[in-house]
């Protein structure tokens, strides 16, 4: 896998989360797949211009057959079927839908990195990107950590590296020991020689 940004694959429940600003994946390098009942025969006018700006990165899964957990379950094959091809990844579960903790809990532990959000602007790395201070930076940076499980760096620069990514390698070396600082000060990591341990609340 590459030292790069990991792709991020972002799957829309459209029968749970019907977003209204899919605009704002447009300069991020995220692949997105719509979900969409058996029964949905319309989606938003709105969201079918933004995903056809979005191109070969956009496309929709209308799911075959209904029942009260159709549609999870062809979510769930799709991360498993990526994970497999690109590993690595890291899967954006876009959903109201609480049903899906226990199988993120279960991906988690396979270390798959996944998370669910209820929006599309709380994707770690759009929250990071529109943060206006530096207590959001280290929100954000916090509940990506979280987000990668039993993954997360084990050393420093592994972990520098890792963070510069998500800031899309802006970050000087200042800005850098800036947030190391508050990551420690927080007692969010601690550091031994260039070994890296964590401990991170449950959520943000």
């Amino acid at each position: 896998m590459s030292s790069q940004i990991p792709i991020n694959y972002v799957l829309i429940d459209y029968e749970n989360v019907q977003p209204k600003n899919l605009e704002i994946l447009a300069q991020y390098p995220f692949e997105i797949l719509v979900f969409v009942g058996s029964s949905q025969t319309k989606v938003s006018i709105s969201l079918a211009v933004e995903m056809q700006k979005l191109g070969s990165r956009a496309r929709y899964i209308q799911i075959s057959g209904n029942g009260s957990n159709a549609l999870d379950f062809h979510i769930a094959f799709y991360i498993g079927q990526l994970a497999e091809k690109e590993p690595g990844s890291y899967f954006h579960i876009i959903s109201k839908d609480t049903g899906f903790d226990p199988l993120i809990s279960h991906l988690k532990y396979q270390k798959i990195r996944v998370m669910r959000e209820t929006d599309l602007a709380e994707i770690p790395l759009l929250r990071i990107s529109n943060t206006t201070n530096s207590e959001e930076q280290i929100s954000a940076i916090v509940k990506n950590l979280i987000g990668r499980g039993q993954s997360r760096p084990r050393k420093l620069n592994t972990l520098s590296n890792t963070i510069n990514s998500l800031f899309s390698e802006k970050l000087n070396s200042k800005e850098m020991e800036l947030i190391l600082k508050k990551l420690k000060d927080k007692k969010y990591i601690s550091v031994n020689d260039s070994n890296v341990s964590y401990k991170l609340p449950n959520k943000t």
